[in-house]
């Protein structure tokens, strides 16, 4: 019954690694970094539309973003958007939503998403969604999927399946390995990239909870009488004050074992980078992205060249670059360097303050 199929929505980053257009006020998930027309949030929001009706759609954010939430996803009610005082990872961001939904509805089934990922084949997608809902129909189940990995990737984490069915149970969890671990994850054939993406019953996530992060549940178990209260922002405000930042891959996924994984190919990317969004980008003759027409490079190969609009630029002389123009903030680096963005904000920061971050 479609009734008891919620869709929960993880929103709270700060993107940092999408500065100088990623910023504390305004992140990534609320921007158009591929040129849609559409933000990540509002993309994740219509991905699911299909499967969950809008009355169960939660979305979960700190709550210095919930009017952009509001201004994006218009259908949603304020009490459908959850507001963290402060980000303690993905294990609280979850415990929270599900929490909530057991006092709702404790028959319900959760999909949880992150707001931000990229998905070119959402046809196949939905369809693998709605696999694992009937998989967990009548089994207590953990449910991840997981992508067919293309190249030697060390910036996704990976699942081991232990047999090469479309559903399988995991037989463990490996955080971005090095290249050369990496290879032989992609030879072996045993291994998906971790898409971050959860399907479980309502009841089964709480008892992972209890089993494998109890003080998580005893923290948001004595609160759940607040939830939709006046009382809920105080309550919720002292849990994570108190609550140990954890992701749920390493507090539960990695440690329970009812874990499954869907194995799936529908064009995914977690889009985390500037060099990741290069990758899924259109490119011209000499593998250049730009955001414009209005952009002129000249002896220029292999770069993502973004600037804001009305504006021209002429870029000559570089090679595998990333430069990103914002009206006050110019970041010009090698795509090699990108990993250094969180120094450069760090040191802008030191700088000036928060201003530019």
């Amino acid at each position: 019954m479609a009734n008891n199929k919620y869709c929960v929505i993880m929103a709270g980053g700060v993107g940092s690694r999408f500065w100088p257009m990623s910023r504390q006020s305004h992140p990534k998930q609320f921007l158009d970094i591929m040129g849609t027309g559409r933000s990540f949030l509002r993309h994740t929001y219509d991905r699911f539309a299909n499967i969950v009706p809008k009355e169960n759609f939660i979305v979960v954010t700190n709550r210095r973003y919930k009017e952009l939430v509001i201004e994006h996803i218009p259908e949603l009610t304020e009490e459908q958007i959850l507001c963290e005082p402060i980000g303690r990872n993905t294990a609280p961001c979850i415990a929270y939503a599900a929490y909530h939904l057991l006092r709702r509805d404790p028959d319900a089934k959760m999909i949880v998403t992150p707001s931000d990922h990229l998905i070119l084949n959402e046809k196949e997608f939905s369809s693998i969604v709605n696999n694992c809902l009937a998989f967990i129909d009548n089994k207590s189940a953990l449910m991840t999927i997981g992508i067919e990995p293309t190249r030697p990737e060390t910036g996704y984490g990976y699942i081991q399946r232990t047999g090469s069915t479309e559903i399988s149970k995991v037989k463990c969890f490996t955080e971005k390995p090095n290249l050369e671990m990496a290879t032989a994850f992609l030879e072996s054939g045993e291994f998906l990239w971790n898409s971050g993406i959860f399907i479980w019953r309502v009841k089964d996530i709480i008892a992972a909870f209890e089993e494998h992060l109890p003080d998580h549940a005893a923290l948001f178990g004595n609160i759940i009488d607040t939830l939709g209260t006046a009382n809920e922002t105080a309550a919720i405000e002292k849990v994570f004050a108190e609550c140990k930042p954890i992701s749920v891959d390493f507090g539960i996924m990695e440690r329970a074992e009812n874990v499954y994984v869907h194995a799936g190919d529908f064009g995914w990317s977690d889009l985390g980078t500037w060099r990741s969004v290069y990758m899924q980008s259109r490119k011209d003759k000499y593998a250049n992205v730009t955001s414009s027409d209005d952009i002129y490079p000249y002896d220029t190969r292999n770069s993502l060249i973004h600037i804001p609009e009305g504006k021209t630029a002429v870029v000559s002389g570089l090679k595998d670059y990333i430069v990103v123009d914002t009206p006050d903030v110019l970041m010009i680096c090698p795509k090699s360097e990108e990993r250094n963005i969180k120094g450069f904000i760090e040191d802008v920061k030191y700088a000036t303050g928060d201003k530019f971050i």
